[in-house]
């Protein structure tokens, strides 16, 4: 779900078996895995690197290449989500264990009724989702979703879905999210019209897979609050000395101080998006700083040295405390890292066997309207690779051509609709979907029923309410 599949999915591949052996191919890998992970009861880990092979062994690749795809989509998804869940754990572990997670949830439910919580959660996503990958803003959530979660006596699954709308929302529909603007570019879409479109569709969506959606989802799934940002248990479960956890209820940051060490990041990052926009000139001294300063490994290290200060020292830790507190950071997510990676690697599996180019050629000749068949197309690309960018890039590819003599409003239109369709059902193959099991600490069956159908429900009302915007477009 990151920039680093955008190279990757600009250009399309070609399928290297029948329509039918490539079909049964992916059905087969995705099946091992279930079965692997809930009957066996093998970590994800190996299973996705079975389900991979799998994969490229039924479609007639040589397992020599299969190994290689499975390697660079492990590597790159690494690179990219492995580095900023690594930094994100560590301020999250900062927010936490100085009791800044504390000050926000406080305030929160000071301010809101156990009714508005999943209300507020989702404007809280959505706010954090607008400029950040969607890895980012879980990892720096997650402890604000369990405090809340804890301290309403609310479901987790009725606080957390809400919050993952908000950013999950704000990756399909909103630049500058690189599937969005990816899709702006191929279409020739104007920016402007189609953020402020983007807006109004993300908002109601939001509500129906959000609040609405989360309150069903909090029935279907009871779970117990995690404890891995939890200080006390974490002092139980591995002896290591948090002699500040008594401190952390006496002296922790403002919520003014909390807030600016959260929204740090953001601000980085959204500045960038605001001079790339607003900024031709490459060579610019504000923009050729922003460059730097907005990438989100960059944004989060920079958070992270920041709330060593304005975190750890504004809640008097020493720094033997704040050093404890970030190496602490970083076993509990190492098996989230390693399942994320296999999921990308398995992904890249399926993306170089040319499984979403076949089934995109499929949906293409079907006689459907240009906003559902864009749609349609980022469905099933997205039902087939598991990343949300490579399938609004290979959808808008090939709804090129179908877009010439359209008004502005209405390419706009067509490019949220790649978008909802880019968020469908993701399930075993996407990176996401593991991310989520895991911080959520639920099953594969759990994540399903609340991750992957709260993912349907935002790709459905997201068409629905774009199918409603063109009627007045």
């Amino acid at each position: 779900m990151t920039s680093a599949y955008l190279a990757a999915g600009t250009e399309l591949v070609e399928p290297v078996a029948a329509g039918g052996q490539l079909i049964l191919a992916a059905l087969a890998g995705i099946a091992l895995i279930v079965v692997l992970i809930t009957l066996a009861k093998l970590h994800p880990f190996l299973a996705l690197i079975f389900g991979a092979l799998t994969v490229g062994l039924v479609a007639g690749e040589n397992i020599g290449t299969v190994l290689d795809s499975f390697s660079n989509g492990f590597g790159s998804t690494a690179a990219s989500v492995g580095i900023l869940i690594a930094l994100g754990a560590m301020f999250a572990k900062l927010l936490a264990d100085s009791g800044g997670a504390d000050e926000i949830v406080d305030t929160i439910v000071g301010h809101a009724s156990p009714r508005a919580l999943p209300w507020a959660m989702a404007l809280v996503g959505a706010i954090i989702g607008l400029p950040m990958f969607f890895e980012i803003g879980l990892v720096l959530l997650m402890p604000v979703i369990y405090l809340v979660a804890r301290r309403s006596q609310l479901s987790l699954i009725a606080v957390g879905i809400p919050a993952l709308a908000g950013l999950s929302a704000m990756h399909g529909f909103v630049p500058p999210h690189p599937g969005p603007v990816a899709a702006i570019s191929l279409l020739n879409a104007d920016l402007g019209v189609t953020l402020a479109l983007g807006v109004l569709v993300a908002i109601p969506t939001i509500v129906v897979a959000g609040p609405l959606f989360g309150k069903l989802a909090g029935r279907w799934v009871v779970l117990a609050v995690p404890d891995r940002f939890d200080a006390t248990a974490e002092e139980a479960d591995t002896g290591v000395s948090v002699t500040h956890t008594a401190a952390r209820s006496k002296t922790r940051p403002s919520f003014a101080i909390t807030i600016f060490s959260v929204l740090l990041p953001v601000a980085l990052m959204m500045g960038k998006a605001l001079v790339d926009i607003f900024v031709d000139d490459k060579t610019h001294l504000v923009r050729q700083t922003f460059d730097i300063l907005g990438r989100p490994l960059m944004a989060l290290l920079i958070a992270v040295v920041v709330g060593m200060f304005t975190l750890g020292l504004g809640a008097r830790m020493t720094r033997g405390q704040i050093v404890k507190c970030i190496e602490s950071s970083l076993p509990p997510v190492a098996g989230i890292i390693l399942i994320v990676a296999a999921g990308g690697g398995f992904k890249q599996v399926l993306v170089d066997t040319g499984i979403g180019t076949l089934l995109a050629e499929w949906a293409k000749g079907a006689n459907l309207s240009v906003v559902l068949l864009a749609w349609v197309l980022a469905v099933l690309i997205r039902l087939a690779t598991g990343s949300a960018t490579v399938a609004t890039i290979t959808a808008s590819s090939l709804m090129l051509g179908l877009v010439e003599g359209m008004s502005t409003g209405e390419v706009s239109l067509v490019v949220l609709a790649v978008g909802a369709g880019s968020l469908f059902f993701s399930h075993v193959n996407d990176a996401g979907f593991w991310l989520v099991k895991e911080y959520f600490g639920m099953s594969v069956g759990q994540t399903i029923k609340s991750w992957s159908l709260m993912e349907t429900a935002l790709s459905v009302a997201g068409l629905a309410f774009v199918l409603l915007l063109g009627l007045v477009v």
